[in-house]
């Protein structure tokens, strides 16, 4: 049986999750609200906020060292 791949498009939950960090701070990320940090790059459709889990990988592999302070 072959696992399940993660989707494509993550949640703001599922982006926390997967930084390890809260949902809270995950917004601040995604609205460029930590000072000294690129924005998280993110698709709005309405309300929704989601995340392309690529753009998830490369945002943080630019960051340089790949770790990421929550």
């Amino acid at each position: 049986m072959s696992q399940a791949e993660p989707p494509s498009l993550l949640t703001l939950d599922e982006t926390a999750t997967f930084l390890r960090c809260s949902k809270a701070h995950a917004s601040k990320l995604a609205r460029g609200r930590i000072r000294g940090v690129k924005p998280l790059p993110v698709i709005r459709l309405g309300r929704r906020v989601l995340v392309r889990r690529d753009a998830l990988f490369l945002w943080i592999t630019e960051r340089g060292s790949g770790s990421v302070v929550c």
